[in-house]
């Protein structure tokens, strides 16, 4: 495969603008099915598209910014919605506003886990298919590879600035780096944030963490000095080109500097680039969660850190929608803000199922239909709510048309978003997929198409369970039912045998290498913990 960077200068170099277009994309094998189907309406209304979006740019003087927010762990409603504030005992009266100034989605799909859905945002592709399916704590020894083309660096040959802040948690590999994945300037955590929210005397006090701390270790019998992950790193900064720098050791009390310092550099960074004569990307993507109640007041009538957090959360959006309107630039900035996955159901007295049965981790509703918001002043219709089916991997191919950047992605491999930005433009019933194959790991654990889904795993030999459900009528995934959906289950295969087909055509794969690379100040425990790491992977060459 050819190195993305190599691949993105050969495309500047000879100007390929001409061939590359949305019909060169590799889609999966339903949507070319789609394709066949709608391809001339489509086409007929991309016209119209690029119509609107050459005089936003005249008006404007250049093409819209983008923002693009996500947090973790939301179950769907928990945020946006006035009236589950009152049955939830807190209150998000930004996401609210946002929601009626501009797009509500219903049914936006992710992954079911953070690191999963976070390569699907950057890559446009499913995260199994770039080795991205697994939440990994450290050492890692793995990440992003560097052939995946970014929406960053497609957004960067387009013309744009290009900025990352907070959560990444793409890996611990130099190459997996954020200012090595097509951000021009990137602060970023590796890890999620358990270990940095739990992993010391604090966490381990209010029974979070147990037997992490050297005074909760064994005291006669201990050996192994270098078995425990001290050395970890928990955030990073880089520019693009540049090597990287720890910011601060992972303690409680820097977690909480570096999430503001997140929030601080998201707000520094549109006053900086507002009157640039570039477009800018910003990915603010918002560690959020400090589950401690140690030094912070409880406020909300839910009572829980949790929904202070949330809380929170809602407040940083609405300074930088704030931010964007007194800069005067909101009518050419798109906002989207969401949740990467549903609730994280093991954490005790924080997160619950809200609508949806499920939650992290699960192909279940619950764990991969999320809040999503979209504001676009003066574009966007205030109020519009969308039922349409949209995924995280769209807007990796949405960004890319809006941005003047289509001829810039790949043709090399499966692209599995799809372009929506005729949704945000038109509101509801513009969608161009009706279908998502749900991966849990590498396992293909389920497949949605249109209202119906199919569940693979967990079924007998010979013979379907009651894996069907119908998400209109049984949207809590309560009842399975087979008789009803025989007629569906010769439709579903042959789903599943094309989408199996696509894959042997392209595989999946994965990097894997010693972790922290490129880091100019490691600590002395750090250098030691990659010693450590070094030898496991070397065992047995």
């Amino acid at each position: 495969m050819m190195h993305k960077k190599h691949f993105i200068s050969l495309i500047a170099i000879l100007g390929i603008s001409l061939s590359i277009n949305a019909q060169n994309i590799i889609h999966d094998a339903e949507q070319q099915i789609l394709q066949e189907q709608y391809g001339e309406q489509w086409a007929t209304q991309d016209k119209e598209i690029d119509k609107k979006l050459k005089e936003l740019e005249k008006k404007f003087g250049k093409k819209p910014n983008i923002i693009h927010i996500m947090w973790d762990d939301n179950s769907f409603g928990e945020v946006g919605i006035k009236a589950f504030n009152y049955i939830r005992g807190f209150d998000t009266p930004r996401l609210n506003k946002m929601g009626e100034d501009g797009i509500v989605f219903t049914r936006m799909y992710t992954e079911p886990s953070c690191t999963p859905t976070r390569a699907a945002a950057l890559t446009g592709r499913l995260a199994a298919r770039s080795g991205m399916h697994t939440v990994a704590f450290p050492p890692e020894g793995s990440g992003l590879p560097a052939e995946e083309v970014t929406i960053a660096e497609i957004l960067s040959e387009a013309g744009y600035n290009t900025a990352f802040f907070a959560k990444a948690h793409q890996g611990d590999i130099e190459e997996s780096y954020m200012h090595n994945q097509g951000f021009d300037e990137a602060q970023f955590s590796l890890y999620n944030q358990f270990p940095p929210m739990f992993w010391h005397a604090e966490g381990e006090a209010v029974g979070l963490t147990k037997g992490y701390i050297k005074e909760t270790t064994e005291k006669n019998y201990i050996v192994d000095q270098t078995w425990r992950p001290y050395g970890y790193i928990m955030d990073v900064e880089g520019k693009k080109g540049e090597k990287a720098r720890e910011t601060l050791p992972p303690t409680l009390e820097n977690y909480r500097k570096v999430s503001q310092q997140h929030q601080d550099k998201a707000l520094d960074y549109i006053k900086r680039k507002a009157n640039d004569d570039k477009p800018f990307y910003l990915a603010y993507w918002p560690n959020l969660y400090d589950l401690i109640p140690q030094g912070q007041e409880i406020t909300t009538s839910n009572s829980s850190m949790f929904a202070q957090n949330i809380e929170k959360l809602d407040m940083y959006i609405g300074q930088i929608l704030d931010e964007l309107k007194a800069q005067g630039i909101s009518e050419n900035t798109l906002v989207v803000a969401m949740a990467d996955n549903g609730p994280m159901t093991e954490v005790p007295s924080a997160m619950y199922q809200n609508v949806f049965n499920g939650g992290k981790g699960d192909y279940r509703e619950g764990g991969i239909r999320v809040a999503a918001f979209a504001q676009w002043d003066g574009v966007i219709e205030p109020g519009t709510y969308v039922g349409d089916m949209i995924t995280v991997h769209d807007l990796f191919t949405t960004f890319a048309k809006l941005g003047g950047g289509t001829k810039y992605i790949p043709t090399d491999r499966i692209i599995d978003g799809i372009d929506q930005t005729a949704v945000f433009l038109y509101g509801d019933g513009q969608s161009r997929r009706d279908y998502y194959h749900v991966y849990t790991g590498l396992a293909h654990a389920a497949t949605i198409k249109q209202q119906y889904k199919r569940v693979w795993i967990g079924g007998r030999p010979g013979l379907v369970k009651n894996d069907f459900f119908d998400l209109y009528q049984d949207p809590r995934e309560m009842r399975g039912m087979m008789a009803q959906f025989l007629w569906a289950w010769g439709p579903f295969d042959m789903m599943k045998k094309r989408h199996d087909a696509m894959n042997k055509k392209y595989p999946f794969y994965s990097r894997h290498g010693v972790p922290f690379g490129g880091i100019t100040n490691l600590r002395p425990e750090t250098k030691t913990y990659i010693e450590t790491v070094k030898r496991t992977m070397e065992t047995g060459k």
